[in-house]
């Protein structure tokens, strides 16, 4: 089962690429929502620097996606839910944040807070009740 992250990615108030986790599916440990995302916009684009786009994401992204957001020039990306555990735009890490890279990526928090946070906790709930059942 996958965990139920889903993204967006925007340009000029168009969404230009959607996304969820497929890790499961493909079994490829890269196939976060955000980096599939980046990787359909950059297509629809032509290009990898994904100037003026904006993402929207239900969960707070890991280390390797906020890295592909500053490589990628994400303009800005607005969070759902933070992830306490493995969060780094502000949980356990502000890599969009803390350092001086050459790209700076604006960050907006708490988009649709509960919501998402609701869609994961069900899923996480389910998830223990079909382990606890086998």
């Amino acid at each position: 089962m996958e965990i139920p992250v889903g993204c967006v990615i925007v340009k000029d108030g168009k969404i230009i690429a959607r996304a969820y986790n497929q890790k499961e599916a493909k079994s490829d440990t890269t196939k976060h929502a955000e980096i599939v995302a980046i990787q359909k916009a950059s297509k629809k684009l032509n290009a990898w620097r994904l100037i003026n786009c904006e993402m929207y994401v239900t969960l707070e992204p890991c280390p390797m996606c906020a890295g592909a957001l500053i490589q990628s020039r994400i303009k800005k990306v607005y969070i759902g839910t933070m992830d306490e555990k493995t969060g780094a735009c502000g949980s356990v890490l502000s890599l969009l944040d803390d350092y001086k890279f050459n790209h700076k990526v604006d960050v907006e928090k708490g988009i649709r807070k509960e919501e998402c946070a609701n869609i994961l906790k069900d899923f996480f709930k389910e998830l223990r009740q079909i382990k606890n059942k086998n």
